[in-house]
């Protein structure tokens, strides 16, 4: 048990020092260790550990704990949270402190435009890697994709009605 804890908190320190520009960043990275190295979830678990995570209240990075609850109980989940969110608070705290100390150098608005390209190429990679797993007719999900862009920005329905809306389509097709 405590290979599997220091194990959890190891990868998630290094996942860790990864997540910029937020969590989902570091999904496909964190799915790979947990179900292709390691072979704690399936690829199933892990995304219905990352759906029951974004539906919930919280913060965005909820997935982390859930998977350290599934894999070693309340010892897990402390070690995966622990390893999570220590190391980036403390490089927060440091590179927080530098950032507003050299704000007014020419070179801190290069590398926040360098930055950008890397978290959205991070995040097309996260979407992907949970589309893959979870929609299992490609022609359906492209539809029921369209149809939550539409109700979002066209007719602006609020996100948990599309969640919802999306969750029916599901079931109904029989794609759960």
């Amino acid at each position: 048990m405590i290979v599997v804890l220091a194990t959890l908190f190891g990868i998630f320190a290094q996942l860790s020092v990864l997540a910029f520009g937020g969590g989902n960043t570091i999904l496909p990275e964190m799915q790979r260790q947990v179900v292709s190295v390691h072979h704690w979830v399936t690829a199933a678990d892990f995304n219905a550990l990352f759906a029951l995570s974004q539906a919930a209240p919280g913060p965005n990075l909820m997935v982390v704990t859930l998977l350290g609850w599934h894999i070693a109980g309340l010892p897990g989940l402390l070690a995966s949270a622990l390893g999570m969110f220590l190391p980036s608070y403390l490089i927060t705290l440091i590179a927080m402190g530098l950032w507003e100390r050299f704000k007014d150098r020419p070179w801190r608005a290069q590398v926040q435009a360098a930055l950008v390209p890397v978290t959205a190429g991070l995040v097309v990679a996260s979407a992907w890697l949970i589309t893959k797993v979870a929609v299992s007719g490609f022609i359906l999900g492209c539809i029921v994709a369209a149809a939550a862009l539409v109700s979002l920005f066209a007719k602006r329905v609020h996100p948990l009605w599309i969640l919802f809306g999306g969750a029916m389509v599901g079931l109904l097709t029989g794609l759960f």
